[in-house]
């Protein structure tokens, strides 16, 4: 009885030949004596290896759906034969176990070059309304004397004769399979297929030397700390010559002695006396902006903020700034002088918030008796 070739891959009569190639590789993957060596599954493999190579010839697909033996009609091995006819597809059995891999050949000289980054330091101002900067980077650049080419001037590279430009060498080895061949690059061009025998003085061949440049680089107003820009294409020029990376240049604010950033909100502490707190004053401030004046209003408390609406630093992405947070510290005097302590008294008599000492309920002392707490370390 004949054999049923689409049965032995598990596809209908009239699968596609890519359906035929998934199902093969699918079974040979399973089936493969490399991978499992039981006889059994051998002879198993022996047998999806000659519908394979049946179905996925069309001359002999043809004559096989017509009811003849390809196999025997074109002098194949016979089924699961291990001589040439047997494995005439050999590729698609590797291709089973590694896919299809990509076009092979000499690779280029030529790379894209590495990513470089550097810190540049700015300070509050600048972080808040933005300012052009000019850097001085160290980085590769393309070799002038040779054009990033690696050759001497007046020579250039020239076919490895070992691989004949291929930039691979093959070896061909015998195994159950029959004849197998590998192939690795060539240890002479290093895969390049090509060799420079005089190589650029300046760049010792590698098509690039070291060099330090001035650039422009452009601060938008609102980075803050750890803020990246990217300058395309002023990072590293590739070896052979190649395209160049990008550069990054990563901001670090320097603090301030007046304010703190938080976000886009700036924040400062204005001391002021007691007696400032109580009738009320105008403190002047040097703000980002030019000097202005903050209200303080009468009877204000230590730890009171003060908020100066878009004083603070511009926001990056959209319109707008952050506000300046003023926060008041009022202070108590810790020395008295005779006339300084009678006035206080009265005026706590005045308020009606002098009391003998030791007759104050919770909630009740006096200005003068606070005063005299905050003297005496109570």
């Amino acid at each position: 009885m004949a054999t049923d070739y689409y049965a032995v891959l598990g596809v209908r009569r009239d699968a596609s030949q890519d359906e035929i190639k998934k199902a093969f590789r699918r079974l040979a993957r399973e089936l493969h004596p490399d991978v499992n060596p039981d006889p059994k599954t051998q002879e198993r493999f022996k047998e999806i290896n000659a519908a394979y190579e049946v179905l996925s010839d069309p001359q002999k697909k043809q004559v096989y759906d017509l009811g003849g033996d390809p196999l025997s009609s074109s002098g194949g091995g016979g089924a699961g034969g291990f001589g040439a006819g047997g494995f005439g597809n050999f590729s698609d059995i590797m291709d089973a176990f590694f896919g299809n891999a990509a076009q092979r050949g000499p690779r280029s000289r030529t790379r894209r070059g590495q990513d470089a980054m550097i810190r540049l330091e700015i300070d509050l101002n600048e972080a808040a309304f933005g300012t052009t900067k000019e850097i001085q980077v160290d980085t590769a650049v393309v070799c002038t004397t040779c054009s990033g080419e690696g050759a001497a001037p007046g020579t250039s590279a020239q076919t490895c004769d070992m691989c004949r430009g291929r930039g691979e060498v093959s070896q061909v080895t015998r195994s159950f399979l029959g004849q197998v061949m590998t192939s690795r690059p060539c240890p002479q061009c290093q895969g390049f297929g090509t060799v420079v025998p005089t190589p650029c003085p300046e760049c010792a061949g590698d098509g690039r030397i070291r060099s330090r440049r001035t650039l422009t680089v452009k601060i938008p107003a609102g980075v803050d700390n750890g803020t990246r820009i990217q300058l395309a294409g002023e990072g590293e020029v590739g070896p052979g010559g190649g395209p160049a990376g990008d550069l990054y240049v990563e901001i670090h604010e320097l603090n301030h002695d007046v304010f703190q950033r938080r976000g886009d909100d700036l924040h400062c502490t204005v001391t002021i006396p007691m007696t400032a707190a109580s009738l009320g004053t105008k403190v002047p401030l040097q703000t980002l902006d030019g000097m202005e004046e903050v209200d303080i209003r009468p009877g204000t408390q230590s730890g009171q903020s003060i908020p100066l609406h878009g004083r603070g630093v511009t926001h990056l992405r959209g319109g707008g700034r952050g506000d300046l947070i003023v926060h008041v510290e009022v202070t108590t005097p810790s020395k008295l002088d005779p006339q300084q302590e009678d006035l206080l008294r009265q005026l706590a008599k005045l308020r009606g918030e002098e009391r003998p000492l030791g007759q104050f309920q919770p909630g009740q002392q006096g200005l003068f008796s606070r005063l005299k707490d905050a003297f005496n370390g109570r």
